[in-house]
C-alpha cells in the first residue's frame, strides 16, 4: 500500500497518520480559496481578448483592403503582415484563455502584448488621436496593475494539479 506524499513544511500529526488525516491534509493542500479565480484575472482576461478582437478586426478590415485593391508597396509584404496581424491576434486569445484558467506562462506573455499596446497607445495620443490613444493606454495599464497584484500571482503561480494540460 503506498502512501500519499507529505509535505515537509506541514507538522506531522502523529507518528501514523490514519486514513482521516489523510483525507485531512488533501483538503488543506487543495482547499477551495486557493482555487478561487481573482478579479484580477478576469479583467486581464477581458482586456486581452479584447485586444485579440480588436487584432481580428483590424485583419478582418486589412484582408478586405487587399482584396479590393487598396494600393500596397510589395503584395507579399502585405501578405505577411496580415499573416502577422492574424497569428498575433490567436496568440492573445490561447494568453487570454489560459491566464483565465490560471497558466503560469501567461502573466508574461500579457505583460509584453500591454508594452506593445503602451508602444503604440502613446504616440497615438500624443500625435492627436487622444480617444483612440486613451483607449489603448488605460487598458493596458490596469492590465499591468492587476498582474502584478498578490492574489493574481498566486492564482497563476500555482502548480501541479488534477487537470490536464490542454
Amino acid at each position: 500500500m503506498s502512501r500519499p506524499p507529505v509535505n515537509p513544511a506541514q507538522p506531522a500529526s502523529g507518528p501514523e497518520r490514519g486514513e482521516e488525516s489523510d483525507a485531512q491534509a488533501h483538503k488543506e493542500t487543495s482547499g477551495t480559496a486557493g482555487d478561487r479565480r481573482p478579479r484580477g484575472v478576469a479583467v486581464i482576461s477581458a482586456v486581452v481578448l479584447l485586444e485579440a478582437l480588436a487584432l481580428m478586426a483590424a485583419a478582418a478590415w486589412y484582408a478586405y483592403q487587399l482584396l479590393t485593391g487598396a494600393p500596397v508597396l510589395t503584395f507579399w509584404g502585405a501578405v505577411f503582415t496580415l499573416g502577422l496581424l492574424l497569428a498575433f491576434s490567436v496568440w492573445l486569445f490561447a494568453v487570454g484563455h489560459y491566464l483565465f484558467r490560471g497558466y503560469r506562462w501567461t502573466r508574461a506573455a500579457a505583460l509584453v502584448a500591454q508594452l506593445f499596446v503602451l508602444t503604440i497607445g502613446f504616440p497615438t495620443m500624443t500625435g492627436g488621436l487622444v480617444l483612440p490613444g486613451l483607449a489603448m493606454i488605460i487598458p493596458a495599464v490596469a492590465a499591468i496593475v492587476f498582474l502584478f497584484h498578490k492574489d493574481v500571482i498566486a492564482y497563476a503561480s500555482r502548480t501541479g494539479g488534477t487537470t490536464g494540460v490542454l
